[in-house]
């Protein structure tokens, strides 16, 4: 029920995956505006049903008050189905904050973490440079951050096979010493943490790959992801009008769409998990269409299948004891 497109969107996009990706759909939502929209397509042959949930959580809502007040609510009606065994992963586009607390309070958190977040690759032209925190915690401790470093390492190792990813702080300059006090604090710590930290990268350096995992606050990683992505867009629209007329409607097409994709990776997978929870838990983008749907899907689907959460907690335990081995009491 949550997003901008709701629930048309995600009733079409739920759909196209039924019926292409493999998967066996659940929609938790009201029943009456949910059904509306599933008999608009033929489905009679598809894996597909409707779950009662009761109310919906908005943007800016607060989370906390929300578990309170709407306990039916869709978005944990549908988590606390993952947390049952009834499905193996939730998917949202809806509220950032709702679809986090219910994942923490529901699912849990993974050992050594104190708050779950959002991380990724954001920048086509830096395919293996994961940022975390990328919005879901504003205001961090250095104990936070260097918990989203080890999250950033297991990911690498184990989706990318980097056998010592290269762990960076996001500053305002390369030096040692540079940054405000959380940098400050937070690189001692990743210092004596047993990872492979290489210090500061400057955000002219995002986009060279200088790092496998790159550290920051999520009011710091939301603002560069936001950036990116108005970029792709702006860019892929200069493009068009400067190259209009002197490429085909198709090359423009192309080469527009590329520039944009490039620039906005998280609408090119539809969504990405929440780390450091016990269960596969995708957020997509308010804004996302059917088509960001219906990937969203299949990025919780390749996560069910490669045993992400089971992986990750297991590897998480291993660094988390050589991290603190390492690391002040």
């Amino acid at each position: 029920m949550g997003g901008d497109n709701a629930p048309g969107d995600v009733v079409a996009g739920a759909v196209e995956a039924a019926r292409h990706g493999g998967v066996q759909i659940m929609l938790v939502g009201d029943p009456e505006p949910v059904q509306t929209e599933l008999a608009r397509y033929d489905t009679e042959q598809l894996p597909i049903s409707i779950i009662p949930s009761e109310g919906v959580l908005v943007e800016g809502e607060p989370p906390a008050l929300a578990l309170r007040q709407k306990p039916r609510a869709s978005i944990f009606v549908a988590t606390g189905m993952v947390k049952q065994g009834h499905a193996d992963a939730s998917v949202s586009m809806g509220s950032t904050g709702g679809a986090m607390a219910a994942a923490a309070v529901v699912l849990g958190l993974s050992q050594g973490v104190d708050r779950p977040a959002l991380g990724g690759p954001i920048l086509g032209v830096a395919p293996k440079t994961f940022i975390i925190d990328l919005g879901t915690n504003v205001d961090c401790r250095p104990t936070q951050l260097l918990s989203f470093a080890v999250m950033g390492d297991v990911f690498a190792r184990q989706f990318w096979a980097v056998e010592q990813p290269r762990v960076a702080m996001l500053s305002v300059g390369a030096e040692a010493g540079k940054g405000n006090r959380q940098v400050r604090e937070t690189t001692e710590l990743l210092k004596k943490s047993g990872l492979n930290f290489i210090g500061n990268v400057e955000g002219d350096d995002l986009a060279a790959g200088k790092a496998e995992v790159v550290v920051c606050d999520g009011f710091v990683g939301n603002i560069v992801m936001k950036l990116t992505e108005g970029l792709g867009r702006a860019l892929s629209g200069h493009l068009r009008d400067t190259l209009s007329g002197k490429l085909s409607s198709d090359d423009l097409d192309t080469a527009s769409n590329e520039l944009h994709d490039l620039n906005n990776i998280v609408h090119t997978y539809g969504g990405g998990p929440i780390f450091g929870v016990n269960g596969i838990s995708i957020v997509g983008h308010g804004a996302g269409n059917a088509s960001a749907v219906r990937r969203a899907i299949g990025t919780a689907k390749y996560m069910h299948d490669i045993d992400f959460v089971p992986k990750l907690n297991e590897e998480m335990a291993e660094v988390y004891a050589r991290v603190h081995e390492g690391a002040p009491s």
